[in-house]
């Protein structure tokens, strides 16, 4: 996985959820599946089946959040220039519509209006280190090409 960019905050925020998971979330699951399986018949136990599933995804958040603060880097966003870079939100004429976005992670844009497209993403991948007024095409996953033009790039606050 390659580096997340993160503010601070939205590193504290997330550090917070990981720990409420682990420290919480965790051990209230595990009561739960405990005292669904003393019921007996697990075959024929919702509340064990529904417990077992809660727990898949505590689980899997906990990986996701584990993974995304391992390898991000915490500090201001970069500085407002010409070129697109993740941190940014960029405005784009995407096939004659002029569109918004961040280009970073979804954590990094709780709690905002923005749309978020990964670095990593055919559209982000395409347009990083592009410069305002130039175009250029990507390949979208259902295999059409789409034609981007930058039209602005501006400091994230968060």
């Amino acid at each position: 996985m390659n580096q997340t960019w993160l503010t601070q905050e939205a590193y504290d925020r997330l550090k917070a959820e990981l720990d409420q998971l682990v420290n919480v979330e965790r051990s209230a699951i595990s009561k739960k599946i405990q005292a669904a399986r003393e019921e007996g018949d697990l075959k024929e136990n919702g509340g064990y089946h529904a417990a077992k599933e809660e727990q898949g995804i505590i689980e899997a958040r906990i990986a996701r959040l584990t993974d995304i603060l391992a390898n991000s880097v915490v500090g201001e966003a970069p500085e407002s220039s010409d070129t697109v870079t993740q941190g940014m939100v960029i405005t784009v004429e995407l096939n004659g519509k002029k569109t918004e976005f961040l280009l970073g992670s979804a954590e990094m844009a709780d709690n905002t209006y923005l749309t978020v497209y990964s670095p990593d993403s055919p559209l982000g991948n395409a347009i990083i280190d592009t410069k305002i007024g130039e175009t250029v095409e990507y390949q979208a996953p259902n295999g059409k090409t789409f034609s981007v033009k930058i039209i602005a790039v501006k400091h994230f606050t968060g």
